[in-house]
């Protein structure tokens, strides 16, 4: 069972390859659902879902571990702490209630595994070895966008408008491009502060986002002569030393 297990987090086969885009999706999906009932009313449905995500997060979190060489460093990992607090979330969610209802904005780490995606898409997806600067300037600026929207609608959005996550949004996103409509506005000193917050930061990434899409295509792969680990899709000697450069490329079609 062990050697099965890792055949599919591990091999190269197209089985396993299929196995892991699989699991990307499904951790697109977690992400998408609780971005999207963050502010529902939870009802036996939406429980009775929260259990169903919380113990496919917790087969896929026991299947790593288990198969892992050093658990305790996977223990240590960042994405890993999250899906724990996500998964004890989710097992917790029918004693969430009254006061406690605020602490599934908890289930927003699960932004956070998008970065562990990463090692996945680098590791299978050529488009995305050859695009990952502008792929992951994305994940950072969604991932942010996302957050910040949760913690708006939770600490800042009153629960009597009809459309309170988009409210959050519209505000999130009309802070960090500077836009500025007015027609939604946080009035307290610590919503203020958040607004500085989100036009810094937002703006950087928007920035970073800008250069990684207009800026030439690198691909990330170590020089064995002096370690510049960003060159040229096509070069075979490094720019930097001379070194020869042995590059994977696809090749011509």
């Amino acid at each position: 069972m062990k050697q099965t297990v890792k055949y599919l987090y591990i091999s190269h086969d197209p089985v396993s390859v299929w196995f892991r885009y699989a699991l990307i999706v499904f951790d697109i999906a977690t992400i998408v659902f609780f971005v999207a009932t963050a502010h529902v009313s939870y009802g036996p449905g939406i429980t009775t879902a929260s259990f169903v995500v919380g113990f496919l997060i917790l087969l896929d979190f026991s299947a790593r571990l288990w198969i892992s060489k050093d658990r305790w460093k996977l223990l240590r990992q960042i994405y890993t702490l999250a899906d724990i607090v996500v998964i004890l979330s989710l097992f917790l969610d029918p004693f969430l209630t009254g006061n406690l209802a605020f602490l599934r904005i908890l289930r927003a780490l699960r932004l956070i595994h998008s970065y562990h995606l990463l090692r996945d898409l680098r590791r299978d997806s050529t488009f995305f070895r050859t695009h990952e600067d502008a792929v992951i300037a994305a994940i950072n600026l969604l991932v942010f966008v996302f957050a910040t929207s949760t913690a708006v609608l939770v600490f800042f959005i009153p629960d009597d408008t009809q459309t309170p996550y988009i409210d959050a949004l519209y505000f999130t996103m009309a802070t960090l491009t500077t836009t500025g409509f007015g027609d939604i506005t946080l009035q307290t000193p610590g919503g203020k502060l958040f607004s500085v917050f989100i036009m810094v930061v937002g703006v950087a990434l928007f920035v970073r986002l800008a250069q990684a899409i207009f800026m030439p295509q690198k691909v990330r792969y170590k020089c064995p002569g002096c370690g510049l680990f960003r060159h040229d899709p096509d070069a075979v000697h490094c720019k930097h030393c001379g070194a020869t450069l042995r590059i994977e490329t696809g090749g011509a079609s």
